[in-house]
């Protein structure tokens, strides 16, 4: 979860390598802690097109591979592809099944043909992405005329609450940056892509104290990969000035933590 504005500022992303090594070392716990990504991915498998069937679909940066089973089920007459750039999760998904080839490969740049799927589907992996621009002209590219590539990211917002209670207790970078809504605007609209739907919808996760949060962060693979972010340990005073702080926020529900998720359903014009 990092700032992937467009264009990306030296050094202010992390490494590819560092996502697809920390997402391989989440793949065993990674389902186990994924409310938000089974909740988010669902919602966007009902955004699709009514009665849109594709021949061949794509489930961009499957991760453990959930979605590539649901739309095994969901599309049994169509070939289903599963690309990722972190082996490790191709490799917990692929026995796993649900798509027919597990692929090693980098959104920015497709190792597949042109005008060879129907359907693009990615659920929150392509704000692992820097070079966002290219991640629509690939899929432009690759998509059949008439094809679709629905997506949910997330963009500026996301982990507020957490990132203020660090501000508040060293003001060093601990929190993964996001694209601001209004780039995704700009770049889908000038992507060559029609644009059905783009939204942003905010969804809210409790949780009982902040351990919790970024003990679930780091099992997901998606705790602070930021450059500039401290190393080493983070000392305690630090740590109980961030629950202090986190604390300010705490609802009846618990310690809330926002994820501003974006929406999109775009179309290949025919």
């Amino acid at each position: 979860m990092t700032d992937l504005s467009h264009p990306p500022l030296p050094g202010a992303l992390p490494d590819k390598r560092q996502v697809a090594a920390s997402f391989s070392r989440a793949a065993a716990s990674y389902d186990s802690v994924a409310e938000l990504q089974r909740v988010v991915g669902g919602e966007l498998l009902q955004r699709l097109p009514q009665g849109f069937t594709p021949r061949r679909w794509l489930d961009l940066g499957c991760g453990t591979g959930y979605f590539s089973r649901a739309m095994g089920q969901a599309f049994p007459a169509s070939q289903g592809l599963a690309l990722d750039i972190a082996e490790g999760m191709l490799n917990h998904a692929r026995p796993l099944g649900g798509a027919e080839h597990f692929i090693a490969g980098d959104a920015e740049r497709l190792p597949l043909q042109d005008d060879s799927c129907g359907l693009i589907f990615s659920s929150l992996a392509v704000q692992w992405c820097s070079d966002f621009a290219a991640v629509l002209s690939e899929a432009y590219r690759v998509l059949q005329p008439g094809g679709v590539l629905a997506f949910a990211s997330l963009c500026v917002g996301t982990l507020d609450e957490l990132r203020e209670s660090w501000r508040a207790a060293d003001g060093m970078v601990h929190v993964n940056r996001f694209r601001p809504f209004s780039t995704y605007q700009q770049l889908c609209d000038s992507s060559g892509l029609r644009v059905l739907s783009l939204e942003r919808s905010p969804h809210v996760l409790h949780y009982p104290d902040v351990r919790s949060l970024t003990h679930e962060l780091k099992a997901l693979g998606a705790h602070n990969l930021n450059p500039g972010r401290p190393g080493g340990l983070t000392g305690r005073a630090r740590i109980v000035a961030l629950v202090e702080a986190y604390e300010q926020f705490r609802q009846s529900q618990g310690l809330p933590a926002t994820y501003q998720v974006v929406y999109a359903v775009l179309e290949k014009p025919l």
